[in-house]
């Protein structure tokens, strides 16, 4: 749909980059349709099993929405109900890695909280900078910062709208991983390529999980995964895991 939008597939992994160097990879709405096409892709595939999330060129993963375009919407409902970016990413059912090379801003830094793992180049940036223009973040920036790295850091960056370095993110628990820039990639690939290695309806199932962990209560939180748990434990997957274990041999899972 654009240039702006590069998908690739390589065995079970595929990559979805924002390819708009020159404007620090800012979205806009016609990227924002390339990316939901993407994970419609994605979620459809029987044979992609994690998802790589990246930005083009050194400088930004992406620096939110391009504000330029922020007036073509005829009213603040049309704004509302766009298709978001942030909310494609959020609803892919494929474990999914943010390899943010640069700078996280806005929408940006919610694309990237709404990825899985958050793995960082060494000159990352992040911030909320919404505040300074005059209104907050709406692709789930309180809601996934306050669970990712606690309320009162949430408050810092939300209500200040300043950046953190990759240094401070790392401390903070914003990503799990800081590494050189030239080396980012590499292990996003080798990280991705582990994930997509492992029993793809239990790593969907697990991601799941997690998110439910971080919204019900403790007590429903621990039996819902028990019910997850026996739903995984009645796939063919599973019967070939513990058949693999026994036979001493690498398994084949089949995502059945």
């Amino acid at each position: 749909m654009t240039d702006h939008i590069l998908f690739t597939v390589d065995g079970a992994v595929a990559t979805i980059t924002l390819n708009r160097p020159d404007k620090l990879n800012a979205a806009t709405p016609e990227m924002a349709k390339a990316i939901v096409a993407a994970v419609e892709e994605c979620n459809d595939s029987d044979t992609i099993r994690c998802v790589i999330v990246t930005g083009a060129g050194p400088k930004a993963f992406c620096a939110g929405s391009d504000i330029s375009e922020l007036d073509s919407y005829a009213t603040p409902w049309d704004f509302r109900n766009r298709s978001d970016y942030c909310d494609a990413i959020h609803h892919l059912l494929k474990p999914t890695i943010a390899a943010v090379n640069g700078y996280a801003l806005g929408g940006g830094l919610e694309t990237a909280l709404s990825c899985d793992i958050r793995i960082a180049s060494s000159n990352a940036k992040f911030a909320a900078p919404e505040i300074k223009l005059g209104w907050i973040g709406g692709g789930g920036m309180a809601a996934m910062l306050a669970h990712s790295i606690g309320m009162s850091n949430a408050a810092l960056m939300i209500m200040s709208g300043d950046m953190i370095d990759a240094a401070r993110a790392l401390q903070m628990g914003l990503v799990s991983e800081v590494h050189e820039p030239e080396a980012l990639m590499d292990r996003a690939r080798q990280l991705a390529a582990t994930i997509a290695s492992r029993a793809p309806i239990a790593a969907e199932t697990a991601k799941i999980n997690l998110r439910a962990a971080v919204s019900m209560p403790l007590d429903k939180a621990m039996e819902y995964e028990r019910d997850l748990q026996a739903i995984c434990f009645a796939t063919e997957d599973a019967k070939e895991g513990r058949a693999a274990f026994a036979e001493k041999r690498a398994p084949v899972f089949r995502r059945r």
